[in-house]
């Protein structure tokens, strides 16, 4: 799955259009690589985001195409 919609489904950021303009950016790393908007996700990966002055790590736990929000919080784990 593409990082932009890996990050609006699990709901870490909550548009698509933001995710994709914060990969641009070059704000989203995962397994410690700057990484665009097309990158493709894996179980097991660490995504690194910097929102301004914080970083927020994750691991990715699932993948799938939609999720309601309480299946949501169960797609990724906080670091």
């Amino acid at each position: 799955m593409r990082l932009d919609k890996y990050l609006k489904v699990s709901r870490i950021i909550k548009r698509r259009t933001i995710a994709n303009e914060a990969c641009d950016a070059g704000r989203v790393m995962i397994n410690g690589k700057v990484s665009k908007a097309g990158t493709e996700v894996k179980v097991g990966d660490i995504i690194e985001i910097a929102f301004g002055n914080k970083t927020v790590k994750a691991e990715v736990l699932r993948i799938q195409e939609t999720s309601k929000k309480d299946e949501a919080a169960e797609m990724f784990k906080y670091l």
